[in-house]
């Protein structure tokens, strides 16, 4: 009856298959790698046989002529082999860090294309892990795993070839001895698999909190809260070395399990050859020849016990990657429609959201129930209400980072579904209150908006947004370097550099989230000029909180967790007896 692979079993060859394919774009380089191994495994093979030889034939019969020769023999052997030996280590990594180029590639590439709704569950620390460490180990293994498991079962095959021809009995004796030695190996490899995935969790635990800590590090320091940021590291760090401290256990035994059977071929290997020479059977020379080749024949086994904890580490990290991988990306409509410039006549038709937390059914939370609204062209909508009543939700939805449960929004008539994502999103532009500047220059930051731009373009956009002369005033202009996450720029000059971006995009909508809120009253002021010139001949959709910076819209939702509750200008929603936004804007001017 046929066993059948267990399912882990199959992961592992399913893996190791999906592996293989990085290895085509550098086939030649690859066998060339492999033929070298091959050859170096060739050389290590003839120098026994010589050595057989001269104990065997040229010694005993002084012929030193035939010593002189086989030693220059030897000697060109040896400066082949350091040359494949060159060849081996450099171009071999070589191998093996163009893969890892490829799947780093190919990973940020795929990372680039995940829903927002990824980026809601994963800390950017663990990303990092497997882009990072993850990927080097298995360059590492993209290296030395082919070839070093191609040179030792050449060495290996060739050893037991030769054994052979030195004496059946002897390589027979060797041969009952390496079936309880790979034993060992598999059944010390299952209990290591699952330590090696443990850590690699542990450590983009690790990276995440460094991470996390890191870019807050300015809230540690107002709160004084570094001894708390230190004491969760800690107990990150000390999650991870408890998982480590178990891995070196199982691989101590693993190590000393394996060492502890080699030492005993190699007894056996002694006593052997040793009762064969007292009784005559083999020669001094073939029992030179003996255990050089048994000597070969370790060799090799040594590397199979070192390229294991290789072979776990990069085929875990391998793993990890491909757990990305197999994330579903945002996709476009199979037959998406091309557009060039949208209108901005926005429908929200019977629309419904939920957010859900990935793989987890049971934990989500609807956010949006059967809401419908119509924004028409060039019009500036503001969306106000208490928090947590889907205002930064119903933006989101807009350009597709996220998509909607029930219902259609519609663009110029238009599902959003079937437009091609890039130019949906290239028709909207949006400024947030939190503003993410690059760690770049001012120029490259504001050329965000469109990376086509030319410097007299970027200007223009810097003068509209109102903050050329301050650029100006910098030590190096437009070339001034804005610190990692523009640091070395006040909040509101973030926010101009953020609109400044939107006027160079020059989109058709407008999305302003909260633009003003973090701002002091007599920047806001300053900054409401940039957006109020920004949201001319756009359709232009406001939240806001502060609902003095909306009162010149051209209408004024209200929306609660019940839905739209008032609509209306500020005039008629203000002239209402009662209502919820005549009570928020009360509320605001007392304060």
């Amino acid at each position: 009856m046929t066993k059948t692979k267990s399912a882990k079993e199959y992961s592992a060859v399913k893996s190791i298959g999906a592996f293989a394919k990085f290895y085509k774009p550098h086939a030649k380089l690859f066998a060339f790698d492999l033929t070298c191994a091959f050859l170096m495994a060739i050389c290590n093979l003839i120098y026994p046989y010589i050595a057989r030889n001269i104990m065997n034939d040229y010694a005993p019969d002084k012929q030193v002529n035939l010593i002189v020769i086989w030693s220059a023999v030897m000697l060109g052997i040896f400066i082949l082999k350091g040359v494949l030996n060159y060849c081996v280590t450099y171009w071999g990594h070589l191998v093996g860090v163009r893969i890892q180029g490829d799947m780093r590639l190919q990973l940020f590439t795929h990372l680039e294309k995940l829903p927002f709704s990824y980026y809601d569950e994963t800390k950017v620390g663990s990303i990092m892990s497997r882009v990072t460490n993850d990927l080097f180990e298995i360059s590492e293994l993209a290296h030395h795993g082919p070839e070093d498991v191609f040179l030792s079962l050449m060495s290996i095959i060739g050893a037991l070839i030769m054994i052979l021809t030195i004496n059946p009995w002897l390589s027979l004796i060797v041969l009952i001895l390496l079936p309880p030695m790979f034993i060992v190996v598999v059944r010390l490899r299952h209990d290591m698999r699952s330590t090696y995935k443990e850590g690699r969790e542990k450590t983009a635990l690790i990276n995440a909190s460094v991470e996390s800590s890191l870019s807050g590090i300015r809230v540690s320091k107002s709160y004084t809260a570094e001894s708390h940021e230190i004491d969760k590291f800690n107990h990150a760090n000390d999650e991870y070395k408890c998982v480590r401290k178990k891995n070196y256990k199982l691989m101590g035994k693993f190590h000393t399990g394996m060492n502890l059977c080699i030492d005993i071929l190699y007894l056996v290997t002694l006593v052997a050859g040793g009762l064969f020479y007292c009784y005559d059977i083999i020669s001094a020379g073939d029992m030179t020849g003996y255990i050089l080749y048994v000597s070969m024949l370790i060799n090799p086994i040594r590397t199979f016990v070192n390229l294991f904890e290789q072979v776990q580490e990069g085929l875990t990290g391998f793993n990890r990657f491909q757990e990305i991988m197999a994330i579903a990306p945002e996709v476009d409509a199979e037959n998406p429609v091309k557009i060039d410039k949208l209108n901005g006549d926005i429908d929200f038709d019977h629309v419904s959201f939920t957010y859900r937390k990935e793989d987890d059914e049971d934990n989500k939370h609807l956010v949006i129930k059967d809401l419908s609204l119509n924004i028409e062209r060039g019009k500036t909508v503001a969306l106000v209400g208490p928090s947590g009543g889907g205002k930064t939700t119903l933006c989101n939805l807009i350009p597709r980072f996220y998509d909607i449960d029930e219902g259609n929004i519609l663009i110029d008539g238009i599902n959003i579904k079937d437009i091609a994502l890039k130019d949906l999103r290239s028709n909207i532009g949006i400024v947030q209150q939190d503003v993410y500047l690059y760690g770049g220059t001012v120029k490259e930051n504001i050329a965000y908006g469109n990376l086509n731009a030319d410097d007299e373009e970027i200007v223009n956009a810097a003068k509209l947004a109102n903050i050329h002369d301050f650029i100006m005033e910098l030590p190096d202009g437009y070339d001034t370097y804005v610190g990692e996450r523009g640091v070395k720029l006040s909040g509101g000059q973030k926010q101009r550099v953020s609109i400044a971006r939107a006027f160079l995009k020059n989109p058709p909508i407008l999305i302003l989230d909260e633009a003003t809120s973090a701002l002091d009253n007599v920047t806001e002021l300053q900054i409401q000029e940039s957006l109020e010139k920004l949201s001319q001949g756009r359709t232009t959709i406001v939240v806001a909180h502060r609902l003095s910076t909306v009162q010149n819209a051209d209408e004024i939702i209200v929306i609660t967790e019940n839905g739209i509750e008032e609509r209306g200008t500020h005039t008629e929603l203000i002239a209402k007896e009662k209502g919820i936004y005549k009570d928020l804007y009360l509320r605001g001017a007392k304060n």
